[in-house]
């Protein structure tokens, strides 16, 4: 059900909109019952059929007959994980409140952020609302950036400088994003360590934006660079990067908030997620 709602026009609700294929020219797919792309949707974690058959069995080392759940979309799968967290005692701003008040941000090589809602809210340049796609019951918005973790890397394994923060992070026993973390954290001296970017600035649809300007077309841009091109320098790009993101999550999560969605605190889940900078700047 999750990639039919969200990928394939299905409807929750439904089912297949045949107007819609045959005004496509595809109303071909519309015939015995839609045999051609399927009609027996399940919700995710239904069990499918009668379990792991013997082929399958054999091949996974698993036993024949084990339960086969229906899947989610990756993202969704996080999302689902973030927002149906149990936070009770956890002093947050969502406890005690509808799941309505969460916000997932899935993020990794590119991110992904999921908000739901009990009655279908329609935000500009945010994909949806799904019903039913991701929690039984509620509609889904879903809104992302194109590169995220993908950016993060373009950025600092071009610098100039990256040889030496590899052979810098290598002798410290450091991943290279570490060993940022700790030499921000070096030449901030007394000040915040977001003021280390006061005249740099960076526009991180490198691969456009997806959400909420859906526009594809855009190009990233950094401004405030200079002739230098030291660790120190990189850094600084780096973080920048970093910040540039937060605020891209920022637009969505004002574009939802517009729109009528009534969220007030924000789960976070892969691999930048492990990132205390990104979580931070977040």
């Amino acid at each position: 059900l999750c990639t039919l709602v969200c990928k394939w026009t299905y409807s929750a609700e439904s089912g297949w909109s045949d107007c819609f294929w045959k005004r496509i020219g595809l109303g071909d797919l519309t015939v015995n019952n839609h045999s051609k792309i399927g009609n027996d949707v399940l919700s995710p974690g239904s069990r499918v059929g009668k379990g792991l058959t013997t082929v399958a069995a054999q091949a996974l080392g698993l036993p024949i007959g084990i339960a086969v759940a229906v899947s989610l979309i990756d993202a969704h799968a996080g999302g689902l994980g973030m927002i149906g967290m149990d936070v009770k005692g956890s002093n947050l701003p969502c406890e005690n409140k509808p799941i309505t008040s969460r916000f997932a941000l899935i993020c990794g090589t590119s991110s992904c952020h999921m908000g739901i809602s009990k009655s279908p809210i329609f935000v500009p340049g945010v994909w949806g609302p799904y019903y039913s796609a991701m929690i039984p019951g509620f509609w889904l918005n879903e809104g992302g950036q194109s590169a995220a973790g993908k950016l993060i890397d373009h950025v600092v394994k071009g610098h100039a400088a990256f040889a030496e923060l590899e052979s810098k992070a290598k002798a410290s026993g450091k991943n290279v994003y570490m060993y940022l973390n700790s030499h921000l954290e070096s030449i901030k001296k007394s000040y915040a360590v977001g003021m280390l970017t006061v005249d740099l600035h960076v526009w991180p649809d490198f691969h456009g934006n997806r959400s909420p300007l859906a526009d594809p077309t855009l190009k990233g841009m950094v401004t405030g660079l200079t002739l230098s091109n030291s660790i120190d320098d990189l850094a600084k790009l780096y973080l920048a990067t970093m910040q540039a993101l937060a605020l891209g999550t920022r637009h969505i999560l004002e574009a939802m908030l517009t729109a009528g969605h009534q969220i007030d605190t924000l789960f976070m889940c892969g691999g930048l997620s492990k990132n205390l900078l990104f979580v931070q700047m977040h």
